[in-house]
């Protein structure tokens, strides 16, 4: 198979192309995607169309996968919904009828906490590795993906701040990273399938490179009144989000965007109109570890 990869930004990602993801890969084609995402922690696969079950098993080589939460995944009669395999995270405007969901609606305005930078994942124990987003059906406008490398941030910061934030210990909490954005009617029940996790604030990657691990998740440091934790975790967001780290995907029909949870954060952009279809679908991986949902069953 012979690839070509090409740097879609300064700083980091790479556009990958000549790749067919619809045959199993081979162990030369893994190790040269895993050298590709180690320099630029994400890459764009062009021209993926491929199946859903085509699309786990080239996840499958790069880890165990992370099954979605069993939250959503059945109907009000217990059976499982259909529309996408139930491996894939659903991250679309679409129910399970395969209709538009109105922007308007309870379920899309949740989906909204989205629009701030974030890593997938963060607020688990599992030990997660990639995001591996497929475009299945892409509007003609709107529903682009920021993403930004927390390496090259934390590369750019004073050393001032790397000696202060060397040994720090980070909260990740999905529901209160939830209520910090407004949201409301979070119940202990919902706090118990997804308790907070902590996390070192620096991180060392395996090929030696330093990320900051931050992102809307991260609601606290362990040992610090939540006023003064929010007040360091928003400079550093701050600074993180500025212009020069961010790159933009403008999505083509068939893109397969891998990007590092460990090293990069990133936002969608929102799709203000009920007159397109977006069905992306995403497979996580986990540096190691059985593959199970990270949600907490009682």
């Amino acid at each position: 198979m012979n690839v070509n990869i090409r740097p879609l930004h300064p700083i980091f990602a790479a556009e990958l192309t000549g790749a067919n993801l619809a045959v199993p890969p081979t162990p030369e084609f893994v190790e040269t995607v895993e050298r590709v995402m180690a320099k630029y922690a994400l890459t764009v696969i062009r021209d993926a169309n491929i199946s859903d079950e085509e699309h786990i098993r080239f996840s499958r080589a790069f880890g165990p996968l992370e099954l979605p939460p069993g939250l959503d995944r059945f109907d009000s009669n217990g059976a499982p919904k259909k529309r996408i395999a139930a491996e894939l995270y659903d991250i679309s405007n679409l129910d399970e009828n395969n209709e538009i969901i109105p922007r308007n609606s309870e379920r899309r305005r949740l989906a909204k906490a989205t629009e701030r930078f974030h890593t997938d994942s963060s607020f688990h124990l599992m030990p997660t590795k990639w995001s591996l987003l497929r475009g299945h059906i892409i509007p003609p406008v709107g529903g682009d993906t920021h993403f930004i490398d927390t390496r090259a941030v934390y590369d750019e910061l004073p050393q001032k701040m790397k000696d202060h934030i060397e040994d720090l210990v980070v909260v990740h909490d999905f529901w209160r990273g939830r209520e910090l954005l407004g949201a409301t009617g979070i119940t202990e029940e919902m706090r118990r399938t997804m308790p907070a996790v902590n996390h070192p604030l620096v991180r060392t990657l395996p090929y030696g490179r330093r990320a900051l691990y931050i992102g809307g998740h991260a609601s606290g440091i362990v040992g610090w009144p939540e006023d003064e934790a929010l007040g360091l975790l928003d400079e550093l967001y701050d600074f993180a989000t500025q212009e020069r780290f961010i790159y933009a995907h403008k999505w083509r029909q068939g893109d397969m965007v891998i990007w590092d949870n460990r090293c990069t954060l990133h936002r969608a952009t929102p799709l203000e109109t009920d007159d397109y279809k977006r069905d992306v679908r995403r497979a996580t991986v986990n540096e190691y570890g059985p593959e199970r949902s990270a949600e907490v069953v009682a």
